[in-house]
């Protein structure tokens, strides 16, 4: 869940116009609200089991964890529309977080952890690829088309 939130909140921070004091409080309100939603719907032993109800999403709507929180520091709907991406999903599993951004977007993984009786959890930042999607603002990463010639 401070994965997730972390994310969003460096989402906020990179798109400017929030202030500190501001992004302090929606990391924590919606650090709260998440944790509340999720717990009757965290199964560690059945990571998968669900994982839809706790999927964070902005897609033409905006996600009510987050437009929760970010009511809470003043932030409108529309605001935040302007501020996040127009398309985001954020899937928060136990032993994993990872995001997409843009419907064809490549799903990147911010958190990993081996189930119970593995090695220590990590962040996975290093993927440049991933990070870069979101600082650069592209909705989805861009197509390469390979042409095939057919001569006769």
């Amino acid at each position: 869940v401070s994965t997730a939130v972390a994310f969003v909140t460096r989402l906020l921070r990179a798109a400017g116009g929030v202030g500190e004091e501001q992004l302090r409080c929606f990391r924590e309100c919606l650090q709260e609200a998440m944790r509340e939603h999720y717990k009757h719907h965290w199964f560690p032993l059945v990571p998968s089991k669900g994982s839809g109800y706790r999927c964070i999403r902005i897609n033409h709507k905006m996600d009510p964890l987050i437009g929760k929180a970010a009511g809470m520091i003043g932030l409108s709907h529309e605001r935040l529309f302007q501020l996040l991406p127009s398309e985001l999903t954020l899937w928060v599993d136990p032993f994993e977080v990872s995001y997409r951004i843009g419907e064809d977007g490549s799903i990147c993984v911010l958190y990993e952890s081996p189930q119970p009786g593995g090695k220590a959890a990590k962040q996975l930042e290093s993927r440049t690829s991933c990070k870069e999607e979101w600082r650069i603002g592209r909705s989805s990463p861009s197509k390469s088309y390979n042409m095939m010639t057919v001569s006769s």
